[in-house]
């Protein structure tokens, strides 16, 4: 699924991304509303990782939805 796709779904992916980074509150995932940039800081943020890591577990993630 490409991002255009997600931030159009996001309301129905928004559980599917608290399952998989559960760390982040519904506040942050309101915050980011599926825009890529910000919820690649809050996962940054939540987890200390790289941007580049936080990148690569967003990949990850649309791929496999």
């Amino acid at each position: 699924m490409n991002w255009d796709q997600v931030e159009g779904k996001w309301l129905q992916l928004k559980g599917q991304a608290k399952e998989k980074w559960g760390q982040l509150t519904d506040d942050d995932l309101d915050v980011a509303a599926g825009r890529r940039d910000q919820l690649a800081g809050k996962i940054q943020h939540r987890y200390g990782v790289a941007k580049e890591e936080a990148e690569r577990q967003l990949d990850d993630w649309s791929r496999k939805l």
